[in-house]
Formats: structure tokens, sequence, C-alpha cells
């Protein structure tokens, strides 16, 4: 599954500072780490728009689940952005769970707006969170609710985004590993700043790990590996290593000390039949959600508008269901076709046999 920082919760209305994250521990975000997300070039993100599918097996081999992601081109109102799209689902002990992380991101990678939803459905009790985050007057206004049974809690909490230099999001996160892959080099000192599950302002870093030699699909290819370390306020870092193949495509990913593993089973080469389909979960998809409430209210408007625009549509709608339940016949169709028949400006025999065009 993706990862989740953390499972510390933060009481609502909590403090915030860049110093601190409300523990007194100091951040440090480097000018590398900076430098690397302004010097992003067009054609390296255009190199990162592709799918990725991967499985989800246990140290003994069993399949658990899927892992996908995707890298589109898109707008958010008028400013071009890169949107991300990542979901997970399996089990955990035989009990359904899964996580979503949809996210507009900038061409530096600055988060614009993110959605992340994880759950995990047990019997008797189910835990489900969800957090979204959007930029809104120079600040990044966050919204969490976590519901465990019937029990839910609610927190928001708002950072300057002048002390958001530098931050790196759980869909951010799953670019900038591309973009470094790609490059085959991960700069000294890449310190970045994220937030952990109790809505923390934490250290993660990124370092290299080389090398090496994968099989996948029976064949066995070079891949270049990257640690991701997400540092706490109170407990142990958490780590997570990736490997990458030399087009960017995510090979295989773990957390240390997890004895689950996603990896590729064919590489992108070796497909004969096109890219897998991938599930379609429009509700959890924000801009596809987006798009089909705002069409649904236009429509509603559209159609109150007519009807208020003609009130006969009404009267004679209901002229014709009382006729009909008075009536009661065995021929609906019918019943219709001869009851509408006089209001039709012009008809002959002939011509009220023809269908109708669409």
């Amino acid at each position: 599954m993706m990862e989740a920082p953390l499972e510390e919760e933060r009481p609502t209305g909590a403090s915030v500072g860049i110093e601190g994250a409300d523990h007194g521990q100091e951040l440090k975000v480097s000018e590398e780490a900076v430098s690397f997300m302004s010097s992003i070039e067009p054609e390296e993100l255009q190199r990162c728009v592709f799918a990725d599918s991967l499985v989800t097996v246990s140290e003994g081999g069993r399949d658990l689940g899927k892992f996908s992601v995707t890298v589109e081109f898109a707008h958010r109102g008028q400013q071009p952005c890169m949107l991300l799209h990542a979901q997970s689902q399996g089990t955990i002990d035989d009990n359904p769970c899964g996580t979503t992380v949809t996210a507009y991101l900038s061409t530096e990678l600055e988060v614009l707006e993110e959605e992340y939803h994880e759950f995990v459905k047990l019997e008797g009790k189910s835990l489900d969170k969800r957090c979204h985050m959007v930029q809104r007057d120079s600040h990044m206004v966050i919204d969490k609710v976590t519901t465990v049974g019937e029990e839910v809690t609610k927190e928001s909490v708002s950072y300057p985004m002048s002390v958001l230099r530098g931050l790196v999001t759980e869909g951010s996160n799953l670019l900038l590993m591309r973009l470094i892959a790609l490059r085959k080099k991960v700069p000294e000192n890449m310190n970045f700043m994220s937030l952990d599950q109790g809505l923390h302002i934490i250290n993660t870093t990124f370092s290299e790990l080389g090398l090496k030699q994968l099989d996948v699909g029976g064949e066995t290819v070079e891949v270049f590996g990257l640690e991701r370390t997400v540092h706490s306020v109170e407990d142990s870092p958490t780590t997570w290593q990736s490997y990458f193949l030399g087009d960017g495509h995510l090979a295989s990913r773990v957390q240390v000390g997890s004895p689950v593993t996603m990896r590729l089973l064919q590489l992108p080469s070796q497909l004969q039949r096109g890219f897998e389909k991938i599930p379609l979960v429009w509700e959890e998809d924000m801009q596809m959600c987006s798009k089909f409430l705002d069409r649904k209210e236009e429509l509603k408007a559209n159609h109150t508008s007519y009807l208020r625009q003609h009130p006969e549509i009404r009267a004679l709608i209901s002229d014709f269901l009382q006729f009909l339940l008075l009536r009661k016949p065995d021929d609906v169709v019918q019943f219709a076709r001869e009851y509408f028949l006089p209001f039709a400006s012009s008809h002959s025999p002939e011509a009220s046999l023809k269908p109708l065009s669409l």
C-alpha cells in the first residue's frame, strides 16, 4: 500500500510553525533540495507523462493487490499544471484496504491542491482518513477527517506558503522520484519538508542506493535505487526503497522492515496487448468528480429554467397522467399516441407512422 508516514493524531487547532512543528524540532530544508525543484525543465516533465502499474505481494509471493500511478498535463483554472493520480488497493490480513492520492502540481512541484484518502475495512469497525490541502490566500489550508467506526474527528490547520518552501507531499513525492530517477543521480543533502499524519511539519530526505540488477518478467535489467526517509518528531524514522528502470518506470518499492513489496511484473517493452486498463473509480478522482458535479448542476439549472419559461409543460403532463390513471389502458404507448396526436401542428396518417429522428 502507499505509505502513511506516521499514525500520530494532532489536536484540532494546534499551533504551527516552521521551527518546532509543535515539538521544538528544527527543520532543515536544504538549498540543494529547493534548487532541484526550481531546475526542472519542461522536457523532463514531458518524459514523466506515463502510467505505472505494479502488483503488491507478500513475502511468500501471495498477491495482495495493485498499485498504479498516472501523470499527465492538465489545467487548474487557467494555470497549466501536472495532474498526478495514484491508487493502491489490496488487503491487510484479508481486510480490504486502499489509498488514493490526486494532486495538482506546478511545474516546480509546488502543491496547488491535493486530496488523500485512505481506508481499512475491519469487521465491526472501519478506518477512513481523508485529507484535503489547497492553496488559498497565500496559505496552504489543510482539512482532515478521520472516521473510526462511528466516531468522526475533524482537524484543520493553515500554514503560510512562505514557510512551506521545499514541501514534498504524498503526491509530489511520486513525481519527484521519477524526475530524480531519470537524471540517475541524487544531489547530496536532499532534505525536504513533509507532513506527518498528525499534520506536523517534519523532515524527509532522499539518498541514492545506486544501480543493481533486478528480474522483471523473466528478464534481468539494471535499475536505479532511491531511498526516502521520513523523520519523526517522536518516533523512529520510516524508510522506503524504490528502484526505477532507465526510462523512469517504477520497478519495485518496499517499506524497510515490511514483508510487503510492490513490483513490476512486465517491462513496458514486453507488453503485447497495450497498457493494462486501470479500473476507474470516478468518485475518488478529484478532477472527474468535479467535472461531473459541475455538469450536473449546469443541466439542472438549464432544465429548471426551461420549465419555468414553459409552465404549460407541467399542466400538460399532469393532465395526461390523470387521464391515464383513470382509463388504465393495457397498451400505454398506443394510448399516449392517441392522446397527444391532436397536439401535433400538422399530421397525416403516413407522417404518424414515421419514427422520430434523434
